[in-house]
């Protein structure tokens, strides 16, 4: 059974293509606040298939690119410690430090490993008895579930050589944060689905009325993201401002209440430094009390590392939805995949790395 074609048929598409030219007589600004959307917009073109009212803006939905640079300076400490294990998801590796990446340290000799779950890094602190293991937990709260649960495995079975660094946020708090800047040019929000499939959508509703703003929680496909423009464009015009669920098929208004729970257990909510955006109240989980002994950061004393991010790269702007990648002087001459000066460039969920690969004018 394909579960996808029926979300990417060109005829469908053009159907909600032509909704939304029919529907549009006023210029509005709608942000996407997932890299995965992001990706499929520019893959697809779904861009420059709208009207010319409609502008689509690239927000921080990329885990990787807000992981604020202090974090990799951590993670190369931790890294370049004897007798450690380093623990990482692929997209981190090529992530600039003040002065190299994860992948250039592991080159040099440090033991560094992709793993594709927080649970493989629990496997190999078991199988490693002698070695400190750390695991490099980025990302919003999609991925967080799974971070709590090895935290919860690890203190379960004792695990003493293991630990975290974690670097978990969450989007409604930085959403707030971008529509409290002066400077904002925000419309409307397609809402993340993956997130929202774990959180559920019911504290977007607060946002959507404290600042009159619709929100439409939609999926990756060209039809969902699509249709979850014209949800939005469809309250603009008849001066609505409320949450619409387009992705139903996965989306709850509770969302997962077990990894929710879970979350709770593991996690306290905390202040949070984003890349490019600076300090978000509430914006960041942490672990509690309960979990402080596989706190890595504390294991490793890195607490005081503290960076300057580099005036060259301008992610941060990228990310707020106020400079488009291809209108970055560096982008595609000494900002590119193979040499990036910034997150943004390196992710497979960052908006510079979907322009490089799809559409570099």
């Amino acid at each position: 059974m394909n579960y996808t074609k029926a979300f990417r048929s060109p005829q469908l598409a053009q159907k909600w293509v032509n909704a939304i030219k029919t529907l549009t007589t006023q210029h509005w600004h709608i942000m996407e606040v997932c890299g995965g959307q992001t990706h499929s917009i520019i893959k697809y073109g779904i861009d420059q298939l709208l009207a010319d009212e409609i502008t689509l803006i690239h927000g921080p939905g990329c885990p990787v690119c807000v992981t604020p640079l202090e974090y990799i300076d951590k993670a190369l400490a931790i890294a370049a410690q004897p007798n450690v294990i380093f623990c990482s998801f692929g997209d981190m590796l090529r992530v600039p430090g003040s002065q190299q990446d994860l992948l250039s340290l592991k080159a040099q000799g440090a033991d560094i490993r992709i793993v594709y779950s927080p649970l493989d890094a629990l496997t190999i602190a078991q199988n490693n008895l002698t070695k400190e293991v750390v695991f490099f937990g980025v990302g919003f709260e999609t991925t967080a579930p799974t971070t709590a649960l090895c935290a919860y495995q690890a203190k379960q079975r004792n695990l003493t050589n293991f630990s975290l660094l974690i670097c978990h946020v969450r989007v409604p708090p930085v959403m707030r944060a971008l529509l409290s800047s002066d400077n904002h040019r925000i419309h409307g929000f397609l809402g993340a689905g993956h997130v929202c499939a774990i959180m559920g959508y019911q504290e977007y509703n607060a946002l959507a009325a404290q600042y009159r703003i619709p929100i439409s929680i939609s999926g990756f496909e060209p039809v969902d993201i699509l249709q979850g423009l014209y949800f939005c464009i469809k309250q603009l015009e008849e001066n609505r401002y409320s949450v619409e669920n387009q992705y139903s098929r996965v989306v709850t208004a509770q969302g997962n209440l077990a990894a929710q729970a879970l979350m709770r257990d593991v996690f306290d909510t905390v202040n949070q430094t984003w890349r490019g955006l600076g300090d978000i109240s509430l914006s960041g989980f942490a672990l509690n009390a309960k979990y402080a002994p596989w706190n890595a950061q504390t294991r490793f004393a890195v607490h005081a590392i503290k960076t300057q991010e580099s005036t060259d790269c301008r992610s941060g702007d990228v990310l707020q939805g106020l400079l488009n990648p291809v209108d970055c002087a560096q982008f595609g001459v000494t900002c590119t995949p193979e040499h990036p000066l910034g997150a943004t460039m390196v992710s497979s969920e960052g908006a510079c790395a979907a322009y490089y690969r799809y559409r570099q004018t």
